[in-house]
């Protein structure tokens, strides 16, 4: 078979579009000599999204952006096409997030759920834009806004405190005091330079002597010293009971009504009797001393005849 300039000519041109299509394709990120999983997504808002768009997943590229669908029959969803690498494998409860970049351009990442068990290819996992910390802030305008005003009576207040006269004359009184601290610390600090070693010196010869003593001490028989004060005690002990027996009979003899002393020490009469002989005594001696010629007689001459 004789081939023909014409074949050459449609060959070549076939040959040439192949190879275009595979360039496009190749310059999307797509490789279209491998079989890839396709997932899906489900958006409210991708603004800036566009196909070929890399995806990522902890912060390797697993595949890119394939298709872009409006849902005009249902709630408003976009779902976006994900073309995965065939050995990654979607986990249950993953979820996108679109991360805008600074130099425009939005990238997609895949937060990978915690479950081991893996979704099928063509199943849909939610959606939504990354969370940063300008976000985050934002969300905390209104809490800030509701704090403003409480801030703002606290510092009046502050400022009150800061400028009253009875602030400023306690810092000035905790200057001088720190000033005075320091002159204290510095005198002790050549108060204790010079005379540490001088205490250190009388030290030596007090803890010798108390050596010396304890040493003293441990030659004590402290045995033989309590033995000896045990037995003492015993004899005191036998000594008060000799002289509680000895003193029974004369308390008992004092208590008994029947004993002479007992009799003496009981009888009212007796009593009586020596009481009125006292008062009788002593009538007498003043008596006597009031008029002694009644009872004695002096003469010089002898006794007169009456």
């Amino acid at each position: 078979m004789k081939i023909t300039r014409e074949i050459k000519i449609a060959i070549s041109a076939i040959c040439a579009i192949a190879l275009l299509i595979y360039g496009i394709n190749f310059l999307k990120g797509i490789n279209i000599f491998q079989s890839n999983n396709v997932y899906y997504v489900a958006f409210h808002d991708i603004t800036g999204l566009a196909e070929t768009n890399p995806v990522y997943a902890s912060g390797y590229r697993i595949g890119t952006v394939r298709s872009i669908k409006y849902d005009y029959k249902g709630n408003g969803m976009v779902y976006v096409g994900v073309d995965v690498e065939k050995d990654f494998h979607l986990t249950e409860g993953s979820h996108a997030e679109l991360d805008a970049q600074m130099l425009g351009g939005v990238t997609m990442n895949i937060i990978l759920g915690q479950s081991p068990r893996a979704l099928t290819p063509g199943d849909t996992i939610p959606g939504g834009p990354h969370v940063g910390a300008l976000d985050k802030a934002a969300d905390l305008m209104p809490q800030v806004q509701a704090i403003m005003p409480k801030l703002d009576s606290i510092l009046t207040g502050v400022n009150a405190i800061v400028n009253n006269p009875a602030m400023q004359q306690t810092l000035a009184n905790a200057a001088t005091l720190t000033e005075e601290l320091k002159t204290t610390t510095r005198t002790l600090n050549t108060l204790m330079a010079g005379n540490v070693s001088k205490i250190a010196a009388n030290l030596e010869p007090t803890t010798r002597h108390l050596n010396s003593v304890s040493e003293k001490l441990d030659q004590i028989d402290y045995a033989a010293t309590i033995a000896s004060v045990n037995q003492t005690l015993a004899q005191l002990q036998q000594f008060t009971s000799d002289l509680n027996s000895s003193i029974k009979p004369t308390l008992n003899a004092l208590n008994s009504e029947n004993s002479t002393l007992g009799l003496l020490m009981r009888d009212r009469q007796l009593y009586d009797n020596l009481n009125s002989t006292a008062t009788a005594a002593d009538s007498l001696l003043n008596n006597l001393r009031e008029h002694p010629k009644r009872y004695v007689h002096f003469s010089i001459f002898g006794k007169k005849d009456k």
